[in-house]
């Protein structure tokens, strides 16, 4: 509820709480008490990590074109992108060892 009321209020404020990685925190935590190994926690940090990389030029392509094309337009052709990027994205990490696959 934070996270879409804040920005309301403030937009960079919002953006901040958004951003934080509450998700990943709570799975983390979940993993944790559910006595998971420890291995398996911090593969999911490190999966996180290479996985969130890609979905960044969304953040800048959907203002980009949300006056331009409309809110679902421009939605789906950043979620498109994002797609296609991560595709390219994993080819090319895989040539470094990291599969993402």
């Amino acid at each position: 509820m934070v996270a879409t009321e804040t920005p309301k209020r403030s937009d960079r404020l919002g953006s901040f709480i958004a951003s934080l990685p509450l998700m990943t925190i709570l799975v983390l935590i979940w993993l944790y008490v559910e006595k998971q190994p420890m291995e398996k926690i911090s593969n999911h940090a490190w999966y996180t990590f290479w996985y969130v990389i890609p979905t960044l030029p969304m953040f800048l392509v959907f203002p980009a074109l949300l006056s331009r094309l409309g809110f679902w337009p421009a939605l789906g052709a950043s979620a498109l992108l994002t797609a296609v990027i991560f595709g390219l994205f994993a080819a090319v990490v895989q040539q470094f060892g990291v599969s993402l696959f």
